[in-house]
C-alpha cells in the first residue's frame, strides 16, 4: 500500500531567509519521525524582497550547516505562494503573525484563519541566531504533534 504524503506549508515574506530554514529543516528531521510528511516553503510578498542576494540566505545556510544539515536544493529561487499551494498544503504555518497575517488577508482572505502563526522576527528584528533557535524549537515541536497526531486512534 502506498502512503499518501502530507506537506507541511511554510510561509514568509520573501521565501530566502526563515521559510526556507524551516523548510530544509523540516525535511532533514522529519523522515525518521513522520515519513509520511514532507515540507515546502513560499513567500507571501516576494516583491519585498528586491534587497535579498541570491536563491537563500546565507544566514539560513550557516544555520543549516550549523546543523549538519545540507539543503536539496539550495540554489532554488524564491517562489510566490498560490492558491494551489494553500490548496495542497495539509497544514500551512505562517512564520511571523503581525507581519504575515495582513498579507494573507489581503491576498488570500479566506485562509488566513486556516494557518498557524509564529513569531519568528526577521533580520533586523532578532539576530540569526535567536530566529534560527526559535525555528528550530517551533518545528521540533511541529513534528512531535504530527507525530502524536498519526499514532493517536481516529
Amino acid at each position: 500500500m502506498k502512503v499518501a504524503i502530507k506537506t507541511v506549508l511554510f510561509l514568509c515574506t520573501g521565501n530566502y531567509y526563515r521559510s526556507r530554514f524551516a523548510e530544509e529543516l523540516f525535511n532533514a528531521r522529519a523522515p525518521d519521525i513522520i515519513p509520511d510528511w514532507r515540507a515546502a516553503s513560499r513567500a507571501l510578498a516576494i516583491e519585498m524582497g528586491s534587497s535579498n542576494r541570491g536563491p537563500i540566505s546565507l544566514h539560513a545556510l550557516a544555520g543549516l550547516a550549523e546543523r549538519n544539515i545540507f539543503p536539496l536544493e539550495p540554489y532554488r529561487n524564491p517562489l510566490q505562494c498560490t492558491e494551489d499551494d494553500l490548496d495542497l498544503a495539509d497544514h500551512i504555518v505562517a512564520l511571523q503573525k503581525s507581519e504575515h497575517l495582513p498579507l494573507l488577508a489581503q491576498r488570500f482572505p479566506h485562509m488566513s484563519d486556516c494557518v498557524e502563526y509564529w513569531n519568528v522576527q526577521d533580520i533586523g528584528q532578532e539576530t540569526p541566531e535567536q530566529a534560527l533557535g526559535e525555528i528550530t524549537r517551533n518545528v521540533e515541536i511541529l513534528i512531535d504533534r504530527l507525530s502524536q497526531a498519526a499514532s493517536s486512534p481516529s
